[in-house]
């Protein structure tokens, strides 16, 4: 059975009125679509956390809209981490006989080997965009690091895309790498192993006064 997010119609759009949307445990959203116009509804917090929780934000469902279900996908949510609250939500009517783009997160997955050696792993790309019906979106990109060295890396090229979606990145993108550990410079030592001595020997001694050696044979009867 489909996932359906009950949704109320607002009519009220001043600035005043979303507070009390909020404070009711609602949030104030927006559906929009090539076909389907724009129309500012709100939803029930809980409801769509749940949603959220079982969609993802690739997932296709649907929003009941005062009785009228739209297929529809979260496009995008804005949330005050201070508040902790839900602010607004964009969801977008999809086509569903229509290709789209879409934002994947990517999963990396495994330890690699260049890692288990002292490497370190640097993943340069969070979200790949893809592009396929609404349906055959992916809900994530697992990316498999077992085989990575160090000094290797994974390209766009290298991920195998579904047979239902393809990437819209640029195929030489590095998505995740394995750099060398970090190496200290040795000290400089001599052959018996003991430290070099300074160049301008010990810095804590007096210097040697200069003049010649009448004046050094003087300074020592004194």
């Amino acid at each position: 059975m489909a996932t359906v997010l009950q949704a109320a119609v607002r009519e009220d759009l001043r600035g005043s009125r979303l507070a009390k949307i909020r404070n009711e445990g609602n949030i104030p959203a927006v559906v929009y679509g090539k076909e389907f116009g724009n129309k500012p509804v709100s939803v029930e917090e809980v409801a769509f956390i749940k949603t959220l929780r079982e969609q993802g934000k690739t997932g296709v469902f649907h929003l009941d809209i005062d009785g009228q279900k739209t297929d529809v996908m979260i496009y995008d949510i804005q949330y005050d981490t201070m508040k902790n609250q839900y602010i607004h939500i964009d969801f977008y009517a999809a086509d569903m006989k229509s290709e789209m783009d879409a934002d994947v997160p990517v999963q990396v997955t495994g330890e690699s080997k260049g890692v288990q050696d002292g490497g370190v792993l640097q993943q340069a790309v969070y979200e790949l965009s893809v592009r396929a019906l609404p349906r055959e979106l992916p809900d994530s990109i697992e990316v498999d690091v077992t085989d990575l060295d160090v000094n290797d890396a994974l390209l766009v090229k290298d991920l195998k895309a579904g047979a239902k979606f393809e990437f819209n990145n640029d195929p030489e993108e590095v998505v995740v790498s394995v750099t060398p550990p970090d190496e200290e410079p040795e000290e400089p030592m001599t052959e018996d192993g003991e430290e070099p001595e300074l160049v301008d020997g010990d810095p804590d001694a007096e210097p040697e006064k200069s003049g010649s050696d009448e004046e050094k044979a003087l300074e020592k009867e004194e």
